[in-house]
């Protein structure tokens, strides 16, 4: 069997209707019941990445749009990339008021991925845009943090929280695909295979099936070789890994730091995950173990601000050679 590597599988093993998605049975029930009712309002899906949300506005949007108007109704759009003022006063205010399109009671409906990326400035202009539409015009407004989105816009929306996915689940999928696809793993490694993918995805579907279809382009499957997966993924192998425990338990820290520099492809918050895995591995009193996976979410925060991700992952591993006993 030829492998068809070009279509991205996350689009090919899209779920299509409600029943297909994973785990979110609560928002899940109650999408169905407004699609249904036809009486949908402005929703916000808020969760962690891979959990569904962006699958789930899109089958929405097939259900309650009428086919042969289905991609003159449907705006979809990442926010992060294009919303913008510019845009929010030109492109979706000129979507929302085409009324005339708006015919035998259609609804029409804007999909706004990243919507917690929308600079608080433009989410004041779509607040505005979202009192004045029809209301034959339907918001729907995909974000991990809900936190991010201004209060005058979540009272307009109703909130469906989505889950993250349970390992098996995760697991489950991924074989489904694989057997789709006609792959061959070798029986007495795909256990670890596949548990390596999930470690990988963090719990994130779509990262796990993009590191499946990246694992078989690169042809990692006949040896099933789960460093290489480790390391395409931005994580450190197992060996450097092992190193490095060694060079904290015997607190050096110009060795620790030699390791992590002469690693090609990090990933300084993988590697915060992978640090977070190993401290059981080190001589930590209770208290100096809670301190630093408190002291990790601080480093974590501060990359995502946009801090030197060097410096922070220098000043970790610092921290953690300090506290070992």
């Amino acid at each position: 069997m030829t492998l068809d590597l070009e279509i991205p599988w996350v689009e090919k093993y899209r779920p299509q209707s409600f029943n297909d998605i994973v785990s979110q049975n609560n928002a899940i029930n109650s999408l169905k019941n407004f699609v249904k009712s036809g009486n949908m309002p402005h929703m916000i899906f808020t969760g962690p990445a891979g959990t569904g949300k962006t699958s789930t506005a899109l089958i929405v949007a097939k259900k309650v749009l009428k086919k042969e108007n289905y991609y003159q109704d449907l705006l979809e759009l990442n926010a992060s990339d294009t919303v913008r003022m510019d845009y929010v006063r030109n492109v979706l205010k000129d979507f929302v008021n085409q009324n005339m399109i708006i015919r035998d009671n259609n609804l029409k409906i804007v999909i706004l991925d990243e919507a917690d990326n929308i600079p608080n400035q433009v989410q004041q202009a779509l607040r505005r845009i979202i009192e004045q539409a029809s209301s034959r015009v339907k918001f729907i407004l995909l974000c991990n943090y809900i936190n991010r989105i201004i209060d005058p816009i979540i009272s307009r929306c109703a909130v469906f929280r989505f889950v993250n996915l349970p390992k098996e689940n995760i697991v489950n999928r991924l074989k489904f695909i694989a057997e789709k696809e006609d792959l061959s793993i070798p029986d007495d490694k795909a256990d670890v295979f596949f548990d390596s993918l999930y470690f990988v995805s963090g719990g994130d579907l779509r990262k796990a099936i993009n590191t499946l279809q990246m694992s078989v382009a690169l042809d990692l499957l006949d040896k099933v070789d789960i460093n290489e997966i480790l390391k395409i993924s931005g994580f450190i192998d197992h060996k450097t890994l092992e190193v490095l425990i060694r060079a904290f338990q015997s607190k050096d820290y110009k060795k620790a730091r030699n390791i992590l520099e002469s690693i090609e492809t990090f990933d300084s918050r993988n590697f915060i995950r992978q640090i977070i895995g190993i401290l059981p591995k080190l001589k930590l009193t209770p208290k100096k173990f809670i301190n630093l996976i408190s002291y990790m979410g601080e480093i974590d925060y501060r990359i995502s601000l946009g801090s030197d991700e060097q410096i922070q992952i220098f000043a970790l591993i610092a921290e953690i050679i300090k506290n070992v006993e």
